[in-house]
């Protein structure tokens, strides 16, 4: 295994993947020595040997040069100079990712994009488990790839939620690559918006002929992804085009056959989700449901059972005459924006703000003061300011929304209840990452959830 050519390993993150990793190896190279390292504290998994080595706190990198492999997890950047420096010493710096394609035996269906990953691959997996016995979905959505080859063999199809951070070091490219919009996120980790784009294009770059990339060629970065592949291209769009072979004509998706008459797949009313983005999610799904020769009928069949993901315009209730959405999971303007077109003008109060990632807030500045209906905007430190701050050089600091500012979901909650409208709705698409007042996306989500049915 061409991955772990060294007796010596050093997993470098001891977080899910990490332990995965350990996991794996443990279990199908036991005569490898296992080494940990972490910036944080290490504590013993239950089900794993202890490691030879931990080293934990500052100094945790010091040691990369001393083995014959390095496993990165995700969360630490492959570009850091540490890394650098063992590469140009010989040591074999590789990643869990590469660790599951190198011994994956089945077809592997890789999803990217900067939102509606999870959708679309949870989608897929609905669709191609009506007609494949063995369908595992893994990756990014939580599941770590490498404690799900158990059992597998080539029959398996693999649908695998592929992240940034894992593909930037990639050295395999899955036979179907499925890529999304891309928008910029994660520059803190990344650096710049061109580095987030290039770590992406790894899902497409390794692609020998027999491979398969399925994208929207209206995004200019998921065209030139695309485009770099040696395989077949599958194109789809929301609106009928010269080349697509999945479109939407009025509310009706279509696949096209190729020399044969548009196929009606499903009418928009009977899709269980909202908006533009989502629309795309669907028929990138659909494209590889048919490149895989699911039944038309076991398709429709599986959009229309679908159940939506938490977090990601999800319907709470009505309370108190007021409608509360959760959209947690948007933490880029682009995603709030199609959320609120996807609600329409009810959407009365918008909660906003959250980790600085460096991303431009102008776009949605703009947006927000044009859009109608739109009364009230609740915001969190530290983005809420730099939201207001836009809004406030484009209106001339002429006040056209409501301001709070909010240290606390209970003091946004609060806010919403008073000032939001009968009939009206309430969302959190919060245009920012979590992490300052909340752990996660889901504990912000969660969160907004319980203290609107408890109010």
């Amino acid at each position: 295994m061409k991955e772990i050519n060294g007796s010596s390993v050093l997993i470098l993150g001891y977080g899910c993947e990490g332990q995965s990793s350990h996991r794996y190896l443990v279990e199908n190279f036991p005569n490898k020595q296992i080494s940990i390292a972490d910036l944080s504290e290490v504590s013993p998994v239950e089900d794993l040997p202890p490691p030879i080595e931990v080293f934990t706190g500052k100094s945790y990198l010091d040691s990369v040069n001393n083995f014959d492999v390095v496993i990165r997890s995700p969360g630490i950047s492959s570009s850091i100079t540490e890394l650098i420096s063992a590469k140009k010493e010989g040591v074999n710096v590789t990643s869990e990712t590469n660790l599951f394609f190198s011994e994956c035996p089945g077809l592997i269906i890789g999803i990217t994009g900067t939102k509606g990953k999870s959708t679309t691959s949870s989608l897929i997996t609905d669709i191609l488990s009506k007609s494949y016995s063995d369908v595992r979905l893994v990756g990014n959505i939580g599941k770590p790839a490498l404690d799900h080859l158990r059992g597998a063999d080539p029959s398996t199809l693999f649908v695998v939620e592929l992240s940034s951070h894992q593909l930037e070091d990639a050295r395999y490219s899955p036979h179907i690559a499925v890529v999304l919009a891309i928008y910029q996120e994660h520059l803190s980790h990344h650096g710049t918006f061109a580095d987030y784009v290039k770590a992406k294009q790894n899902i497409t770059r390794f692609q020998g002929q027999e491979g398969i990339v399925v994208f929207n060629p209206i995004h200019k970065e998921s065209l030139g992804i695309a485009e770099q592949s040696r395989g077949k291209k599958y194109r789809f769009g929301i609106k009928r085009a010269k080349g697509l072979q999945c479109y939407k004509v009025g509310n009706t998706l279509f696949y096209k056959p190729a020399e044969a008459n548009p196929v009606a797949i499903i009418d928009i009313k009977d899709v269980p989700l909202f908006g533009k983005g989502n629309i795309e999610n669907v028929l990138a799904a659909i494209s590889v449901g048919v490149l895989l020769r699911v039944p038309i009928a076991d398709i429709r069949k599986s959009i229309y059972e679908f159940k939506p993901l938490s977090h990601r315009m999800e319907f709470i209730g009505e309370y108190h005459g007021i409608r509360f959405y959760n959209d947690s999971l948007s933490t880029i303007p682009e995603a709030t924006i199609n959320a609120m077109e996807a609600l329409g003008m009810e959407v009365e109060t918008l909660i906003l703000g959250g980790f600085d990632r460096g991303v431009s807030y102008k776009g949605l500045a703009k947006y927000l003061i044009n859009r109608l209906g739109l009364k009230n905007l609740i915001l969190f430190p530290t983005t809420g300011k730099k939201i207001w701050s836009e809004i406030s050089q484009l209106t001339s600091g002429q006040k056209k929304l409501n301001k709070f500012n909010a240290d606390s979901m209970l003091e946004a909650v609060s806010f919403a209840f008073a000032n939001t409208g009968k009939r009206k709705i309430c969302l959190l698409s919060p245009a920012s990452s979590s992490f300052g007042l909340f752990e996660n996306y889901e504990e912000r989500g969660e969160l907004f959830k319980q203290l609107v049915k408890d109010f």
